[in-house]
């Protein structure tokens, strides 16, 4: 068994329009994590990069969190630990920074403790810390993951998963403003129930954006994002959301969304990102909100041992 082992994880986007808890894509933006096993008898955590200053380096931790719920379903004995996380995932913008922390944490412990757990097992360990698997899925597979949750009649809950990559390269740039806005807020906006209508109109779109996604028809993305059960209630939380999805529109994307619980805005696009993502962020000023862009693509590995 190793005592020592690094691990890479994207960061993710969910939802995606219309796949509200239900799709999620891996993005070339990269937390790292070491995790070293029998250290000092006690539990250590360094944090560098985003969210230093405020992420806990107690047993609050999320990363040990994960890495404790490995060590106790395998039963490994271990005598202290040093974590040490290297963040590049803006932490509560809507790109699955939690989602990453639990992953690498999962993952690493799982190597420590010489591959015991199955990558199913691990997903659903993942879920439960989570809540739900649509960042967890593609953070841990890469890809472009389409999740769903069973729960059995014992009340065991089990998250399924298929996962793919576009045929043809599929380029996506968000836009980062520079507040946060967690998942609990965000979700505390949304409706207890829906109209029938709002309800078909998503699953047409969720129909149309696997298709085109699957046979590489972005073309279809402009219509396919669109989404009636949290964008329309979630705008209110993110300053200039729509000027900001026209100016993405405007400047050649082929479809926009929020990403995750928001606040991060993202256009999907095969060209233009650098006028997109400056339209973006013009839009945003013009709403007096400072902001940043990546330009990202689709992570096809997931979470990766690198050392």
């Amino acid at each position: 068994m190793l005592n020592t082992v690094k691990v890479r994880v994207p960061g993710t986007t969910a939802n995606c329009g219309p796949g509200f808890d239900a799709i999620g894509i891996a993005c070339t933006i990269y937390n790292e994590l070491e995790l070293y096993a029998n250290y000092n008898k006690k539990l250590t955590i360094e944090i560098h990069g985003e969210g230093a200053q405020a992420i806990p380096t107690t047993e609050r931790n999320i990363v040990w969190q994960a890495v404790k719920t490995v060590f106790q379903k395998v039963g490994y004995p271990c005598q202290g630990i040093k974590i040490i996380m290297n963040n590049r995932i803006p932490l509560a913008r809507g790109l699955g920074s939690s989602a990453a922390a639990i992953v690498g944490g999962l993952v690493a412990a799982n190597a420590i403790c010489g591959n015991q757990l199955s990558d199913q097992q691990l997903l659903d360990l993942a879920t439960a810390l989570e809540g739900h698997p649509d960042n967890v899925a593609p953070a841990l597979f890469g890809g472009i993951a389409l999740s769903a949750v069973e729960t059995s009649d014992k009340g065991i809950r089990r998250a399924h998963c298929l996962r793919f990559i576009p045929p043809s390269l599929l380029k996506m740039v968000v836009a980062i403003p520079d507040f946060t806005l967690s998942t609990k807020a965000s979700r505390q906006v949304l409706p207890q129930a829906v109209p029938l209508q709002d309800a078909v109109f998503n699953i047409s779109r969720t129909a149309i954006l696997i298709g085109a996604l699957c046979q590489g028809k972005f073309e279809y993305l402009r219509y396919a994002l669109e989404d009636r059960l949290h964008q329309p209630y979630r705008k209110k939380l993110v300053p200039g959301m729509d000027a900001v999805f026209n100016a993405a529109m405007d400047n050649g994307a082929l479809g926009v969304a929020l990403s995750g619980a928001g606040p991060c805005l993202i256009a999907f696009t095969e060209t233009n990102m650098k006028r997109i993502g400056e339209g973006m962020l013009k839009a945003f000023a013009e709403h007096q909100i400072t902001a940043s862009y990546h330009e990202l693509t689709i992570d096809a590995e997931g979470a990766k041992i690198i050392s």
